[in-house]
């Protein structure tokens, strides 16, 4: 296990570095924390792959219209909002 030039030695003082200048009780919490923004970022990478290689679904451009009337009496039955600067 060869981590560039990283050995088991390096990795094991780097591993008690750690735990002294975090504790014990810290550590677990940190790798939690960096393995669910791993995931986070492999999802949303995930998503933008598929997001460029499968075409957008087709927009319907027969929407139903809701009633001009009803959204004039809405209009005209809210007061104008009162300015905050002059």
């Amino acid at each position: 296990m060869n981590f560039g030039n990283f050995g088991f030695t390096e990795m094991l003082m780097l591993l008690v570095i750690v735990l002294v200048l975090f504790g014990a009780r810290r550590v677990p919490e940190i790798g939690a924390s960096i393995g669910k923004g791993i995931r986070e970022f492999k999802r949303n990478i995930s998503d933008v792959d598929r997001q460029i290689r499968e075409p957008e679904p087709e927009v319907r451009s027969e929407r139903i219209a809701p009633p001009q009337a009803a959204s004039r009496a809405e209009d005209e039955a809210r007061p104008e909002p009162k300015r905050l600067l002059s």
